[in-house]
């Protein structure tokens, strides 16, 4: 990004890029990305390429750029008018427009000849990442044959009957059968999109073997649930935590007794943002004893902002953190501290640490990583995490309280649960979910996803000389036939 007569180099604040980044630099590979930057044309090569990150390069960023009309359609529009309210059950319309399909399949077709470019054989393995490109991995198949192409889907997947509103849902689906390998942060959404297939398309459906063929070639549909990496980059150089607590109280202008919780997210109506506010303002009016004594910290970084829907979320979530300040509001105190503005990765791990709990209420998300980097931030083995029954991150943090976001009473009394835990208690919880961080960590995921393809990759090639000598063995005979 362009800052006056510097350039900042800004890392984005969604999940994807925190489990992304640090594999792709482990595999030193090619990042195939959108250049969305003031300033990323200023820094590329003739080619569109730039090596990051500044200082240590270890993999390089190949940019696609987009007319302003293209991504407005792309992205804006179907990408996230349509596919994310679709798969994600918050309760808000998808908007399906055909203009924008066009420019979807427009710019999917601009990322598939990008692959082809950056291929350097005719078999590389590509990483399909997410929701914006579900017509990729049939692109791919159809220019670059033998290629392993592992698309993930990084949100959830959601029940047929809402996938049938798409109007474009068999194209969809067949875009993502082009995939070798197709994966899921869990296993309801693997079945739900078994269940679109059988629902939808002509296909034979494996369940028991996990594999869908379709077009004559098999797609294996697997649950490879993301993580961190480990130990996490951020938590290079953090000061000790009791500086940490002293350090964020002081810039907010609280006690030193206070206690803090914290919510980091991007300003999304998933996230469940205002039932986590009402949470607070419920465990004020029935333990009014933590007013004063009890901070809620919301970080939400600002996103979508030219999309009406995310417009009137964000003034939503400021008028409903003002009327809550302005009931409980006391001299020098607020109950919520709401920073709506980006925070690079270290400041949020800095925050982390000084925080007593952390609520993540998303009111339905695929894995949702703040839970795991909460714990991971948190090496004197205390905090508090609660997390919503919603967020995929439930299915493997069972030592979380676990809430229903939209039951405001449980989420209170887990607010105040979580304040009056105990530090053995704290520590066991907080223990058993940094081992399983440590061992189920983002190098894990990608691996078992290249060490599937890797599996795949030579069945086919005994496949391809099994052939090859049925051929040679049936050319002779053939011959003698004629003669």
């Amino acid at each position: 990004m362009r800052r006056g007569d510097e350039v900042d180099v800004q890392r984005p604040a969604s999940g994807l890029v925190t489990a992304l980044e640090p594999v792709m630099r482990a595999c030193s590979g090619t990042w195939i990305a959108h250049g969305s930057g003031s300033a990323d044309r200023d820094v590329v090569d003739a080619s569109d390429r730039v090596r990051v990150p500044p200082g240590k390069p270890s993999y390089q960023l190949r940019r696609v750029w987009m007319t302003e009309e293209e991504e407005q359609g792309f992205y804006f529009g179907f990408a996230n008018e349509g596919l994310w309210p679709l798969c994600h059950i918050a309760h808000t319309r998808p908007v399906f427009r055909s203009s924008d399909w066009e420019q979807y399949q427009r710019v999917n077709e601009r990322f598939a000849d990008a692959v082809v470019a950056e291929a350097r054989t005719e078999d590389p393995i590509v990483l399909v990442q997410d929701y914006h490109f579900a017509l990729l991995p049939r692109m791919i198949r159809d220019r670059l044959p033998r290629a392993t192409v592992i698309t993930f889907w990084h949100i959830p997947w959601t029940n047929p009957e809402a996938f049938g509103i798409c109007p474009w849902r068999e194209e969809v689906l067949d875009g993502l059968l082009g995939s070798s390998i197709l994966g899921f942060h869990t296993q309801v959404h693997v079945s739900h999109f078994f269940d679109a297939v059988d629902s939808y398309l002509e296909a034979r459906v494996d369940r028991e073997q996990s594999t869908i063929h379709y077009r004559g070639d098999p797609t294996e549909v697997r649950r490879y649930p993301i993580s961190i990496e480990w130990p996490p980059a951020p938590m290079q150089g953090q000061r000790p935590i009791a500086e940490c607590r002293e350090a964020l109280r002081a810039r907010l202008g609280l006690k030193p007794s206070v206690r803090v919780g914290v919510g980091i997210d991007r300003l999304d109506y998933t996230k469940g943002i205002l039932e986590r506010f009402g949470a607070v303002e419920r465990l004020l009016e029935l333990k009014p004893e933590w007013v004063g004594q009890f901070t809620f910290v919301q970080v939400a970084a600002p996103s979508r902002s030219t999309i009406d829907e995310y417009q009137s979320f964000d003034a939503k979530v400021r008028a409903t953190a003002n009327r809550i300040n302005k009931r409980y509001r006391r001299p020098g105190y607020e109950p919520i501290k709401l920073l709506i503005e980006h925070h690079d990765a270290h400041d949020v791990y800095a925050m982390y640490r000084a925080a007593d709990l952390c609520y993540v209420s998303s009111l339905h998300d695929g894995m949702n990583l703040v839970a795991k980097e909460f714990v991971a931030a948190h090496d004197d083995e205390q905090g508090v995490l609660i997390l919503s029954q919603f967020a995929g991150a439930a299915h493997e943090l069972a030592e979380a309280l676990i809430v229903n976001p939209y039951d405001l009473e449980e989420a209170a009394a887990a607010l105040a649960a979580a304040l009056e835990m105990d530090p053995a208690e704290q520590r066991d919880r907080m223990r058993l979910m940094r081992a399983l961080i440590t061992e189920f960590n983002v190098y894990r995921w990608a691996g078992r996803m290249l060490l599937d393809a890797a599996r795949m990759r030579q069945r086919m090639r005994i496949a391809e000389r099994r052939t090859a000598r049925k051929r040679s063995v049936q050319a002779p005979r053939e011959t003698a036939d004629v003669g």
